[in-house]
């Protein structure tokens, strides 16, 4: 029986469809090609480079404070030192940082003035993971259900350059979801409304069950596995709305508060690990091969108080260097981001890839950047680039000094690492040389 007829027979949902095609007791025979997966991370502001970089290139590299909660992943981790985002035109630094960040085009003209330079609109071409997610829907293959899922945490409601990362071409933002139920919604099924998550759930553990008993013992442990997770996300989702409502009906007035940064600005650590998981979800289930994670925005404003920080990010980066408070502050920040791209790494880590080859994170890599190089200069020059897992087939545990060249060039060797060479990706002239050498295994 064709495993679209046996699925029709079964009766299961849409929802559980993708994950039970992608099992292995349904398929003709073992997956060719492994599953490659492409995950992109953004933090703003820039980084402090004393406490970012090591020391030295080679695989002897150290691991300053600001990296330390990855040394875990040392054998699995690549640091990239020496790329600049030579992109110039309209647009602020910030605007130019992220917006141009993995499109590598210039900024259309436009009316969204920042700062003292020149008003700019959206870039003016496709960024590279929907580049990449354009080409592996174009495959039956590599076809998922989505293609690719963007996150969000704290990305404000308006749609501006600064709060855009993705295009899905020239002028076509691509808005990533910050709010987790409606991530949720997006991969399980349009809910009306929060409370009926458990009716979700329980169509969708009703329907995985059924198939567990007339697929193998592996396959079996998979769906139990992928259950296991759905039902953690239905926990933590329950837990927040709890928390969301528990002051419904009480007598007096709820103050309207600044949006974006105090209505959700304590929540944001629990909605990253929501984050992670529904997306940690969405790649058992195959739902989609290329993702993103944009937290905050440039020029992002969270307040860590969880880290005893009450200024904004975006603030404490304008300080000096001679600030000591604000240094220490900025250090604690940007560690605090690795410490969630050590999170993503290591449940990606603990949780075995679907196709049977190995675990998600040695098909996946994990690129995390930002749109400065440092905050109170502004200078697009040695833009955060680290990237940990196999995904890509980069030769990894090492750190990198490329010396200063364009970042058009680590685009270019995404795409090669995806088996999409081109001869340019965005503006051509800064592509001249390709893809950057010494970096595939």
């Amino acid at each position: 029986m064709k495993r679209r007829e046996f699925l029709r027979t079964t009766g299961i949902s849409s929802a559980a469809a993708s994950l039970v095609m992608g099992l292995p007791s349904l398929g003709s025979a073992a997956e060719a090609e492994r599953r490659r997966r492409i995950v992109f991370v953004f933090s703003p502001n820039g980084v402090i480079p004393k406490h970012f970089w090591p020391d030295q290139a080679g695989a002897e590299f150290d691991f300053k404070r600001i990296l330390k909660p990855l040394e875990p992943f040392r054998d699995q981790l690549l640091t990239a030192k020496g790329i600049n985002n030579q992109i110039r035109g309209d647009g602020d630094g910030h605007m130019r940082g992220i917006g141009c960040l993995l499109t590598g085009i210039e900024l259309f003209p436009g009316d969204i003035q920042g700062g003292s330079d020149t008003p700019a609109g959206w870039s003016m071409g496709i960024s590279v993971d929907q580049f990449i997610r354009n080409q592996l829907q174009a495959n039956p293959a590599t076809q998922t259900r989505f293609g690719s899922l963007e996150f969000g945490v704290m990305v404000p409601d308006r749609a501006d350059t600064w709060t855009r990362m993705s295009y899905a071409g020239p002028n076509q933002p691509v808005a990533p979801i910050s709010d987790p139920y409606a991530m949720f919604d997006k991969l399980y099924g349009q809910t009306k409304n929060r409370q009926m998550l458990s009716s979700v759930l329980d169509d969708l553990s009703g329907d995985l069950k059924h198939v567990a008993s007339l697929v193998s013992s592996e396959d079996r442990q998979l769906l139990n596995q992928h259950l296991d997770l759905v039902r953690k996300v239905e926990k933590d989702l329950q837990t927040e709305f709890a928390a969301a409502t528990k002051n419904d009906g009480a007598a007096h007035a709820v103050p309207k508060l600044q949006p974006n940064i105090e209505e959700q600005n304590d929540n944001m650590p629990e909605i990253t690990r929501m984050q992670i998981e529904l997306m940690v979800n969405s790649f058992v289930a195959d739902f989609a091969r290329v993702a993103s994670l944009q937290i905050t925005n440039s020029v992002g404003q969270p307040r860590m108080r969880w880290l005893d920080i009450p200024e904004g990010h975006h603030g404490l980066s304008h300080e000096p260097d001679s600030n000591e408070e604000a240094y220490e502050k900025l250090i604690k920040i940007n560690t605090w981001y690795a410490e969630q791209v050590a999170h993503l790494a290591k449940r990606m880590q603990e949780t075995p890839d679907p196709s049977g080859q190995g675990n998600l994170l040695d098909n996946t890599t994990i690129v995390w950047t930002n749109e400065l190089g440092k905050g109170n200069s502004h200078t697009r020059n040695d833009i955060p680039f680290v990237m940990v897992g196999g995904g890509l087939d980069f030769k990894m545990g090492i750190s990198h000094d490329f010396g200063g060249v364009s970042h058009n060039r680590l685009l270019l060797s995404f795409l090669e690492g995806f088996g999409m060479p081109q001869k340019s990706f965005g503006n051509p002239n800064f592509c001249g040389d390709g893809p950057l050498t010494g970096i595939m295994a």
